[in-house]
């Protein structure tokens, strides 16, 4: 009797023993029709190496990128990230956490990589504690005095500002343009939500973003096989923006020197004269 009990409870532990064997290596769940590996193993295409020599002429930009535009939605959606799709704000933040990239304090008003921040002092500036004067909503509608925190949240992000430079390489006779830094912007408001100034957080170095940001996929609105990141959307060009500065004697930005519809009429003029110098270059 028991020899056979032994063996009905050796015989009982391998038929639980298949049975989770069976169930761990079933089916594995995908979500789709295939495996999407071409966004995560991809890496961004090298630049053409330029020698001082052959840059004949060159006009550094800053422009702004204002998310709320329909072009340029997928820098804003998704607000909270699903399948693989995180917003570019979130694509930085999480980068400077795992300290894949650096930071550089965006204070200075001259834009250059200076003064390296670290993830903990760009959230110690982020969140916080405000003290507010608030009123009873019930009797007797007396005043007090609390502490409310201060969190971050990555949709209050709706601009960003890029630092570009175009040039004309005499050694392969094109017109180029690279993008140097990308730095994220809020709004700043009161305590009474009153808008006071744009906050332009930190800069991003983008030659060193590029392995991030070449993994980090982007909603394609015509073709969801066609997968598109963050660093073919730049390279590409296939975003709206508007010029805020140029390099100048002075140093100043548009809005120093033109206000309303004559700020928006100096950033067409810019524009045009980067178009109109790559096209008479070429005339005979």
């Amino acid at each position: 009797m028991k020899r056979i009990a032994t063996i009905l409870t050796f015989l009982s532990l391998l038929t639980g023993l298949a049975l989770t064997t069976q169930a761990q290596t079933g089916t594995p769940v995908i979500d789709g029709i295939y495996n999407k590996s071409t966004i995560i193993e991809k890496k961004p295409v090298p630049y053409t190496w330029v020698r001082e020599s052959d840059v004949v002429w060159s006009r550094r930009i800053w422009r702004v990128i204002d998310v709320r535009e329909k072009m340029n939605q997928p820098f804003y959606f998704p607000e909270m990230p699903h399948n693989n799709w995180r917003n570019l704000t979130t694509v930085l933040f999480d980068a400077l956490k795992e300290g894949k990239i650096t930071a550089y304090d965006a204070m200075s008003p001259t834009d250059e990589f200076v003064v390296p921040l670290s993830y903990a002092d760009i959230m110690k500036r982020l969140e916080g504690f405000d003290s507010l004067h608030l009123q009873r909503s019930k009797p007797p509608y007396d005043w007090y005095d609390t502490v409310v925190a201060k969190t971050f949240n990555p949709s209050d992000i709706k601009r960003f500002r890029i630092k570009e430079d175009w040039f004309f390489d005499k050694q392969r006779s094109v017109m180029e343009v690279r993008i140097i830094g990308i730095c994220p912007v809020r709004d700043n408001l009161d305590k009474n939500g009153n808008f006071r100034a744009f906050e332009p957080l930190f800069w991003i170095y983008y030659p060193e973003a590029r392995p991030i940001l070449a993994k980090a996929e982007v909603f394609n609105f015509r073709n969801g096989a066609e997968r598109r990141s963050y660093d073919d959307i730049f390279m590409k060009r296939l975003f709206s923006s508007y010029i805020y500065k140029e390099e100048n004697v002075f140093d100043r930005k548009i809005t120093d020197y033109a206000q309303g519809i004559d700020a928006m009429l100096e950033s067409d003029r810019i524009k045009r004269e980067l178009i109109d110098f790559e096209e008479q270059m070429w005339e005979y």
